[in-house]
């Protein structure tokens, strides 16, 4: 099983950008999926997450502006992001649960991290 995160490069302040995340391999489906952002010196926090059901929540500093979703036949969530800021350039990475094919549910699969940069 492998995530694939994609979407990052250079985008001006005030503008929008759309991440994707991929599963493929051995996967039936997604289960509860998230987006994390890694700043230059600073620790890994949690940006957006979703639930199998659709349920979301959001890191403050993200609400109103971000909104994240899934695709679930093509076993892909995304992280539309509006209004970006310079603060929010990162490097991101997306994080799911996976129900595999043989029907084990394994946590905590991580993509390689896709970066972007805001620039003011």
């Amino acid at each position: 099983v492998q995530l694939q995160a994609y979407g990052g490069g250079l985008v001006q302040a005030g503008g929008s950008l759309r991440l994707s995340c991929a599963a493929s391999g051995s996967v039936f489906s997604i289960g509860t999926a998230g987006w994390y952002r890694q700043a230059p010196g600073n620790q890994r926090e949690l940006v957006a997450r979703i639930t199998s059901g659709g349920s979301t929540n959001y890191a403050d500093s993200v609400k109103g502006r971000f909104t994240i979703s899934r695709d679930n036949a093509k076993n892909t969530v995304y992280l539309q992001m509006n209004s970006l800021k310079a603060e929010d350039t990162a490097v991101y990475y997306c994080n799911a649960d996976v129900i595999r094919m043989d029907w084990r549910y394994e946590h905590d699969y991580w993509g390689q991290g896709t970066e972007f940069t805001v620039s003011s």
